[in-house]
């Protein structure tokens, strides 16, 4: 049986909650970093104490997955709070249901059991994780409403009306999620303690009040073969840059049906099929002018375009520079280079 963590356990048993992958790589009274690192990327986990019970994690991730040996183990009392700012998260469950939350959702789920596999479609995610212990933090909320007022939340209440019967909440970008992360990811040092205190409050207030249930998103779900067909089909496509694959053909040789085919890799990658190849030859294209010396016509012809005036048209759409211009940019030194997602 996994071992169980609870936050309220000591810091040096850390990687019973990250999993083998993490390791410790700076510590102070005020937070610990936590660095991931396998063979798909890497990514930082930055973890703040807020109140007795809760915490809050930075999560910036250029990694594609975290095994399930990498991952969390079961937290049976743990309600976790995920808001993702930027990219693309993916998580499996035992049961084999995949969820999705992209820029500006938010998901709402228990640590009941260990996760499975994790992905990040676009390698690339930033986003905020606030960690609930229910057994301490609802104490830690009845001694602030004693203080304070009529605060109090009721977290078993909250978990029962989010995630009964095991099941993870989801709701898509609102204002409401809006207001209440935008200011956690530029505060200032010197408030930040304060400043995450008032905001996990208002963030525990906010669920236990709103008509959560009328937002919550209905088709949050693909099952582990939709998702892996999704991926084949995606990795054919940058696999071939230089064709053009019909979506029929690709429905035919993947045995999925055509508009199947498109729902489910809007739900993987965020994107149509045809909006995520136009990024990505361009990308593509973009890397190749910086990295290569090969001509525009070469390139074109590379990344799909048998028009070369054509692929520069769609160039200077994307980056606002024809190739040509793009490729006598200034660059400073050290400066990185396309990332290709």
């Amino acid at each position: 049986m996994p071992a169980q963590y609870h936050l309220s356990q000591p810091f040096y048993e850390d990687q019973l909650f990250y999993g083998t992958a993490a390791q410790v790589v700076a510590r102070d009274d005020a937070c610990s970093v936590f660095k991931m690192k396998n063979e798909t990327g890497e990514g930082i986990m930055t973890r703040y104490p807020v109140l007795r019970g809760i915490e809050l994690i930075y999560n910036d991730m250029h990694i594609a997955n975290v095994r399930k040996e990498e991952n969390k183990a079961p937290c049976p009392d743990v309600m976790e709070i995920n808001h993702c700012r930027e990219g693309r998260f993916e998580c499996e469950f035992p049961d084999g249901r995949t969820a999705y939350l992209g820029a500006g959702d938010l998901a709402v789920n228990m640590l009941t059991h260990p996760s499975s596999n994790s992905w990040f479609p676009l390698s690339h995610y930033h986003g905020i994780s606030v960690m609930v212990d229910l057994p301490a933090a609802q104490e830690t909320l009845r001694q602030i409403s004693f203080t304070m007022g009529e605060t109090a939340v009721d977290l078993y209440a909250l978990r029962d009306r989010l995630c009964g019967g095991d099941s993870c909440f989801i709701m898509r970008a609102t204002e409401s999620i809006q207001h209440i992360f935008s200011e956690l990811y530029a505060v200032p040092p010197a408030v930040r303690s304060g400043y995450c205190k008032l905001k996990a409050l208002e963030l525990l207030l906010f669920l236990a009040s709103a008509d959560l249930p009328e937002l919550r998103e209905k088709r949050a779900y693909i099952t582990r073969t939709q998702a892996d067909t999704i991926r084949a089909i995606r990795t054919c496509l940058v696999e071939h840059l230089d064709r053009r694959i019909t979506l029929p053909e690709l429905s035919r040789r993947f045995g999925i049906p055509l508009t199947a085919m498109k729902q489910n890799f809007k739900t993987v990658y965020g994107e149509p099929i045809g909006t995520y190849m136009q990024s990505y030859r361009m990308q593509k294209a973009m890397w190749l002018l910086l990295e290569t010396d090969r001509s525009i016509v070469e390139i074109a012809g590379q990344v799909g375009y048998q028009n070369a005036s054509k692929f520069s048209e769609v160039f200077r759409q994307f980056t606002g520079s024809t190739p040509t211009e793009y490729r006598k940019i200034p660059r400073p030194i050290g400066a990185g280079s396309v990332r290709l997602e």
